[in-house]
């Protein structure tokens, strides 16, 4: 089998109905399998899926185990050469499918690849990352990756027009060599939203695999699918693993200094639109009650586990 898709739900009936959709007609000529791992939804998509998309393989988890624990449910089901991690919240567009599987089997060396990323509207997302070291947070939280030359984290100063070895590639759309995967492991499920692709891409870098940018056209990601019902959560959950990382990757000093950093990031922006909010700044008071309840709930973005699967 050539591939094996693995799309993870989380209350995103429309979106998932679209991407299968969308899946389905890109498949081609590929010997494929389509995953949907429902994390315990209630807005009916596994009905859905049953009913409108009986060939898909759909696994419901009775709760909700977070991207990293809703993928790997699948991925140790999973027979194809390779695997690809594909949001709700994406379409697949032309050949894009057989496309990357004909990369990926001319770039041995290749453990994780990631095509052409488009917004809604058609420009380019910045789908592939560095890894979000302290000197990029701390660019970061002084307000300096604002601007191109200093967003070492995003890359965009790059057009993404060309290939290139990367740090990170978004687990949104992710083709991965299913025998570098057998090697390196699956998610660490220690990562419940954030920070799971980025320690698997590091993973496999440390065992020699490349991790690849290729300007393969395309998938559309429209963003915000399941985090988007997350509110101030997302932030919440986007420090923690942030700092969870640096935790693993770089002992206790790199973890509290990153906390630190993004803590402190939080702090200024609520101080920032709390300002602006007095000022009548249209939506300004929404945004300094949303980094405000952030600022709230940091305590308990600290990693509470340390619970790991990968090395």
């Amino acid at each position: 089998m050539d591939l094996s898709i693995v799309i993870v739900n989380w209350n995103t009936q429309d979106l998932l109905r679209d991407c299968l959709s969308s899946v389905e007609l890109g498949l081609g000529k590929l010997q494929a399998e389509v995953f949907v791992v429902d994390n315990a939804s209630d807005d009916g998509s596994p009905l859905m899926v049953q009913t409108e998309f009986p060939w898909v393989k759909l696994i419901e988890n009775r709760e909700n185990l977070g991207f990293a624990g809703g993928n790997n449910v699948a991925l140790q089901r999973a027979c194809g050469r390779y695997v690809m991690l594909l949001n709700t919240d994406t379409l697949v567009h032309g050949s894009v499918l057989e496309t990357a599987i004909s990369w990926m089997d001319a770039h041995p060396s290749a453990g994780i690849m990631g095509p052409r990323v488009l917004n809604s509207d058609g420009t380019i997302q910045p789908s592939c990352s560095a890894f979000p070291s302290l000197s990029n947070l701390a660019m970061q939280t002084a307000g300096l990756t604002r601007f191109r030359q200093f967003d070492r984290y995003r890359m965009t100063g790059w057009n993404r027009s060309s290939e290139r070895h990367v740090d990170v590639i978004s687990g949104a759309a992710m083709f991965v060599r299913h025998s570098a995967m057998q090697q390196v492991g699956l998610l660490d499920e220690a990562f419940f939203f954030y920070g799971e692709e980025t320690d698997w891409c590091r993973r496999f870098r440390g065992h020699g695999w490349n991790v690849v940018f290729s300007p393969i056209p395309e998938i559309t990601h429209f963003g915000n699918g399941s985090a988007g019902k997350l509110n101030h959560n997302r932030d919440v959950l986007m420090t923690e693993g942030t700092t969870r990382l640096h935790l693993k990757h770089g002992g206790l000093f790199a973890g509290v200094i990153c906390y630190l950093l993004l803590a402190a990031h939080n702090v200024s922006r609520a101080v920032f639109w709390a300002c602006l909010s007095t000022l009548d700044r249209p939506g300004a008071k929404d945004r300094a009650r949303h980094f405000s309840r952030v600022v709230v709930d940091l305590p308990r973005a600290w990693p509470a586990r340390e619970r790991a699967i990968g090395s």
